[in-house]
């Protein structure tokens, strides 16, 4: 085991640590404010139901030459994959669509 080795399981702890507390802090700061706990409680759920949508929509069929060796894609698997990228574009369209929103109503003000 080099230093490269060493450095990448480094990051990738750094990275766990990182997601960890950037999810466990806001939570233990909203105990204070329920409000704030519901809105963000409401975020997750909205999030949740768009991801069921997507996956629902998404197709599960396999190529053979991803059904081998290297990649081992099941459908499964497939669908789970067709669902994320189905839900990350329309948040990328509805992300793009609400600055483009934001920055012409900030100029007819």
């Amino acid at each position: 085991m080099d230093a490269y080795d060493i450095m990448l399981y480094a990051s990738y702890l750094l990275a766990v640590v990182g997601t960890i507390l950037s999810i466990v802090m806001p939570l233990l700061k909203s105990l204070d404010d329920p409000k704030g706990l519901m809105k963000s409680g409401l975020g997750v759920l909205g999030l949740a139901v768009l991801f069921f949508i997507c996956y629902s929509l998404s197709g599960n069929e396999v190529l053979p030459k991803f059904e081998g060796a290297p990649f081992n894609l099941t459908p499964g698997l497939s669908q789970l994959i067709g669902g994320m990228l189905v839900m990350t574009y329309i948040l990328t369209v509805v992300a793009i669509v609400s600055i483009v929103v934001t920055e012409l109503t900030k100029a007819v003000k």
